[in-house]
């Protein structure tokens, strides 16, 4: 894959251009995340709309058919399916963990090993979130190990 950055001319709005035979899930996935960086993604709570931005997410939970997000400020709920957050979040800063749980790479503070060839994750905000063994491999890559 060859990268080229170009400067623009004053005025000039930025812009990405893909030139690709096949446009993969892959790409896809990358394409959607620099959409997500830059605009807030929609929850409730109380019944008024809250716009948060992916960074402030510690992780996201579906718990009796209903999604939630956790930040600092509080919990706030989705109308989207985790599966589709799971596709639209930045996949290089978010990752299930489990089967109801994405996790925010960028809001872990450390990781154990647990029982049963699990992990565990402690937050920032000192909640802590297993990985199932099933996601373990994909944690490893995406740290590199």
């Amino acid at each position: 894959m060859k990268i080229t950055i170009l400067d623009k001319a004053e005025g000039e709005e930025d812009e990405i251009i893909v030139k690709c035979s096949a446009l993969d899930p892959e790409l896809v996935k990358l394409l959607n995340s620099f959409k997500t960086e830059k605009n807030k993604m929609i929850f409730y709570k109380d019944e008024k709309i809250v716009l948060l931005e992916s960074r402030e997410i510690f992780y996201i939970e579906s718990v009796d058919d209903r999604v939630f997000a956790y930040t600092k400020d509080g919990v706030f709920e989705s109308r989207e399916k985790l599966y589709q957050l799971e596709e639209i979040l930045p996949s290089r800063n978010f990752m299930r963990a489990n089967k109801s749980t994405i996790l925010n790479l960028n809001q872990v503070l450390s990781l154990a090993p647990a029982f049963g060839n699990r992990f565990e994750a402690t937050l920032k905000n000192d909640c802590r979130i297993i990985i199932s063994r099933m996601y373990v491999p994909k944690l490893k890559q995406c740290l590199g190990l």
